[in-house]
C-alpha cells in the first residue's frame, strides 16, 4: 500500500431544461480542499450566491490553512447576506454547500443544505456506498420524526424543500454539520448537488462506482446517467480518491478485467477462461 497525492475528477452541467448553471465547484488539491455549491434565487442570483460560497471558502483557506470548515462556511453565509444588502446578486439568494478537507490520513466533510457527500469503499463483494451527509430538508425531518419511512423520502413531492441554506435571511448563523474519519485504502468520496441524486438512485450510483476503473470514468458515467434520466436540474459532482491505495488496485492489468460478479478474483478467472477458449477456437479455425 502506498500514500499518494489525492486524485480527483469533477464535472458540472446545466442540465437539459435550464439555460444557466447555478451550481459551482472548487478543487484545490494543494490545499486539500474540495466543495460543491448549489445556488438558489434565480438567474444572476443563484450563480452569485454559489460563487460567493466558493470564493469565500477558498480565500480563507489560502489565507489561513488552519481555519476549520465550520468557520469558513459560517463566513460564507455572512458574505452572502452582506453582498445581498449591498445590491450584489439579489435579496433572498442562497446556496447549499458540501465540502471536503483532507490530508494524507484523515478527512472532514461539512455541509449545509441538501448537497451530499457519499463514501465508496471497495469490498470483496464489489463495494459499499454510504451517505456521509444528512440532508437539511423538510423530508429528512419527516423521516427523523417517524412521520414517513426512509424508503418513501425519495418519492415525496416536497423532497426538495430545504430547512436551511447559506444566505437564509432568518438565520444569523447556520447549523453546519460535520463528520470526520480516517481514510481507508482505495476509498472514494463523492460530492454532488441534488441534480445528481434527484435523477440517479443510490443503487445506480453504487453500481457505476463499482464498475468504474478510475474517478474520471466514474464522474463521466454518473453525469451521463443523470442526463439520461432527465437532467431536470443543474448537475455538479466530483470524486476524490483516498491517498491510501494498493499498488494494483484499479491499475495495470486489472483495468482490463470486466465487471461480472463484483469479485475481482472470480471476474479474472471467468475472463481468463473465456479468453483462452476464444484463442483456442481461433487456433482451431486457422488450422482446419
Amino acid at each position: 500500500m502506498t500514500i499518494s497525492p489525492l486524485e480527483y475528477s469533477a464535472a458540472s452541467h446545466p442540465g437539459l431544461l435550464r439555460d444557466n448553471n447555478e451550481d459551482c465547484f472548487l478543487s484545490r488539491p494543494e490545499h486539500g480542499l474540495w466543495l460543491v455549491a448549489d445556488g438558489m434565487g434565480g438567474h444572476e442570483a443563484g450563480e452569485v450566491a454559489s460563487a460567493i460560497v466558493r470564493d469565500t471558502i477558498e480565500r480563507e483557506t489560502q489565507d489561513n490553512p488552519n481555519i476549520s470548515l465550520l468557520d469558513s462556511i459560517q463566513h460564507a453565509h455572512s458574505s452572502i447576506l452582506t453582498s445581498a444588502a449591498r445590491g450584489i446578486g439579489a435579496p433572498g439568494m442562497g446556496s447549499t454547500v458540501v465540502a471536503l478537507k483532507s490530508n494524507s490520513e484523515k478527512y472532514q466533510v461539512a455541509w449545509v443544505g441538501d448537497s451530499r457527500a457519499y463514501l465508496w469503499t471497495p469490498t470483496r463483494e464489489g463495494g459499499r456506498l454510504e451517505q456521509l451527509s444528512v440532508d437539511h430538508s423538510y423530508v429528512q425531518m419527516l423521516v427523523e420524526t417517524g412521520v414517513i419511512r426512509p424508503e418513501d423520502a425519495e418519492f415525496h413531492p416536497e423532497k426538495n424543500i430545504i430547512t436551511q441554506c447559506l444566505g437564509m435571511q432568518e438565520l444569523a448563523q447556520v447549523r453546519v454539520d460535520v463528520v470526520e474519519h480516517e481514510w481507508q485504502k482505495d476509498q472514494w468520496i463523492l460530492l454532488c448537488s441534488d441534480g445528481l441524486t434527484d435523477e440517479v438512485s443510490d443503487k445506480t450510483i453504487a453500481q457505476i462506482l463499482c464498475e468504474s476503473q478510475d474517478c474520471l470514468a466514474a464522474v463521466d458515467q454518473l453525469l451521463h446517467a443523470a442526463l439520461t434520466s432527465g437532467g431536470r436540474d443543474n448537475i455538479t459532482l466530483q470524486i476524490i480518491e483516498s491517498p491510501l491505495r494498493d499498488n494494483f488496485a484499479r491499475k495495470g492489468l486489472w483495468q482490463w478485467v470486466p465487471y461480472l460478479t463484483g469479485k475481482p478474483g472470480t471476474d479474472a478467472w471467468i475472463f481468463g477462461t473465456a479468453l483462452a477458449s476464444l484463442l483456442g477456437l481461433l487456433v482451431y479455425v486457422v488450422h482446419f
